[in-house]
């Protein structure tokens, strides 16, 4: 397929390198330059300016947040200006239920399509084309985007017609892995102040009750109280734990651990942690047990 892949950060760059191997006629654009080489070695092409990336069959665009999503897409000479009719918008970003619905508006009013396909997954499964996706929206684009999501991930899932549905799921599974984040950081400070190694510990869990990869990789850097560099920056994690509580509000669930992590992820911000890996709120419970040091950077007990 010809297409645009608009983001190129550590989880863009992965997903475009992957699409550009699957043999796809691949155009990248990001609004700072100087990170498409990689991709252009490989045969991408470069767009220098945005439009250059929005005359395929489709554009998928992995962004950091609703800001940067809203401005590349429903600014004045975004996406919605230069994608022609018929062609699809694949949002693979995380963002709030609320702006998905307005791409969903804006793009059929302009006659084009538009899918939400929100992923599961850090940057080494990004690279190793390993992705969980979650994708929603018409069914004809849904079908049509296969050979995408094919060279991205190993699992896509359906979950309907309505996009703003698998930006709902998307959040909802990013406050679980908070929830188990946090759960981790409180079993590791209580058993560390016993004086049990909490890396022993951490490994027995994940070989025998808890053997599943989100208590494997996060345990590990909770145990090791090392979060730096940052698969997935705090500040990320704050921002979508913001939208699942936006997003509850709305449809008026009470989340009362939803609010535990805002307050967490708060603190760590607060203590200059925004760059640190998200799993750096699982630090927090050692300190609070009396552990004087802070949360830091790269820091490994």
């Amino acid at each position: 397929m010809k297409i645009g892949f608009i983001g190129l950060g550590r989880m863009g760059t992965a997903m475009a390198t992957n699409l550009v191997r699957a043999g796809h006629d691949v155009t990248v654009f990001n609004r700072s330059p100087g990170r498409s080489a990689s991709l252009v070695v490989l045969g991408a092409h470069e767009a220098v300016h945005l439009a250059e990336a929005c005359n395929g069959s489709a554009v998928i665009s992995m962004l950091a947040n609703d800001e940067a999503a809203t401005d590349i897409t429903l600014a004045k000479g975004g996406v919605i200006d230069h994608l022609p009719k018929g062609a699809i918008h694949v949002s693979m970003s995380t963002i709030s239920v609320e702006l998905s619905k307005r791409l969903a508006q804006a793009h059929a009013k302009a006659g084009q399509r538009y899918v939400a396909a929100p992923v599961f997954g850090r940057p080494d499964m990004a690279a190793a084309a390993k992705l969980f996706i979650v994708a929603a929206g018409d069914p004809a684009a849904v079908d049509a985007c296969q050979p995408l999501f094919g060279a991205l991930g190993q699992k896509t899932t359906v979950l309907g017609t309505e996009p703003s549905a698998a930006n709902l799921v998307k959040l909802s599974g990013n406050f679980l892995l908070a929830s188990a984040i946090e759960a981790l950081g409180e079993a590791v400070a209580l058993v560390g102040k016993a004086g049990i190694d909490p890396r022993a510990y951490i490994e027995f869990l994940t070989s025998t009750v808890f053997n599943v990869p989100a208590y494997k990789t996060y345990g590990a850097l909770i145990a090791q109280r090392k979060f730096e560099p940052a698969a997935f920056a705090a500040a990320l994690g704050y921002k979508d734990i913001r939208l699942t509580l936006a997003a509850a509000e709305s449809l008026r669930v009470p989340m009362p651990l939803g609010s535990l992590l805002h307050d967490r992820f708060l603190r760590l911000l607060a203590q200059g942690g925004e760059n640190l890996d998200w799993s750096a709120i699982g630090g927090l419970a050692t300190q609070d047990a009396g552990d004087v040091q802070p949360v830091s950077h790269g820091q490994v007990a």
